[in-house]
Order: structure tokens, then sequence, then C-alpha cells
């Protein structure tokens, strides 16, 4: 009897360790196509990883741990929009040339430091490079000290209001401000 006891235990042990070997080969096989589902699109692609694993087991699993796509679709697409952000942050907006504040590109003046940015058009009062001397939007030349003819309102670089009390004294901050004439 101790022969037949010897002999079910081995049966059982190698039906035991043939289903842990079954499991295991399923496992890497749903593994491969899952993996590949993550980083590829084609199906064909997908099914073609789990034959492969399927067909050749363990030497299938490491053939295509060492040719899988490096970087998961999510990952990819994170990547893209990472990047993407990046682009949009430095081209987004200027920076003041004062104090460095990120500035509209429709401003005339900076609120934080209240550098001059732009010029209006003495014609058309579209937002111009102080450098400019020629309108791009109408083709009028810019000359300094021209005033308007139209019915144009010249803007001036706001600052804050003297106060009304006069126990102080107040300046107005005027370093780097260039006024229009009105």
């Amino acid at each position: 009897m101790p022969g037949n006891t010897l002999e079910t235990a081995l049966v059982w042990g190698t039906v035991y360790g043939g289903a842990v070997l079954v499991a295991a080969w399923l496992a890497m096989v749903i593994w491969a196509y899952r993996d590949m589902r993550a980083r590829s699109r084609d199906l064909w692609t997908q099914v073609l990883v789990a034959v492969v694993v399927l067909l050749l087991n363990l030497p299938g699993l490491i053939i295509y741990i060492f040719l899988r796509p490096r970087e998961t679709l999510a990952e990819a697409y994170e990547r893209s929009l990472e990047e993407e952000a990046l682009l949009q942050e430095i081209e987004a907006k200027p920076n003041c040339p004062g104090c460095g504040l990120r500035v509209d590109e429709n401003w005339q003046a900076c609120p934080n430091c209240h550098t001059r940015l732009k010029k209006p058009c003495i014609n058309c009062g579209q937002m111009l490079q102080l450098a400019w001397d020629l309108c791009p939007h109408c083709a009028t030349a810019q000359t300094t000290g021209a005033k308007n003819t139209q019915a144009h309102v010249s803007r001036r670089v706001r600052t804050q209001p003297a106060p009304q009390q006069d126990d102080y004294s107040y300046q107005v901050p005027t370093a780097g401000l260039e006024f229009l004439d009105e």
C-alpha cells in the first residue's frame, strides 16, 4: 500500500504542476495580448503577438519583450500633450521687456511696470510696434508729434490717480513711459 500512496502523490503532483504550467502559459498569452493592445491599435499585430506567445511559450514571450514598442499609446499621447503645452506656453504670450510679466499682444502698456509696449496707429488705431513708422493695416506713415485728424481718441498710459489729501506728497512713476499727444 505505501507504493500506491507514493504513486497517487506523484500523479497529483504532476497534475498540479501541469495545471500551474498551463495557467502560467495562458497568463503569458493574455498578458502579451493586453500589453500589445496598450502599445498598438493594429488588431492584426495584437493577434500575432498572442499567437507567437501561444505557440512558442516562454521563448515567444521573450521575443515579444525584445521587439515590443517602447511606449504605450497612453504614454505617447501624454508626451505629445506635454510637448504641445510647452510649445503653446512658449508661443502664447509675449513678456514685458521691463519686468518680464506676461502681457497680451494688444496691450499698449504693461500694467505692472508701466513700460510702453505698443503704440496706436494715428489713422486706424491698430496697435503697432514702437519701432514701426508705417502702419501695416492702413499704410499710414507714423510721424512723431502728428495729431490724428479723425475722430480717433488718443490713448494715454494709465497711472494711479493722485490722492486727494495734501498731507503727503505723491509722485506718479514716469520712468520709461511715453505718452501720446492729445
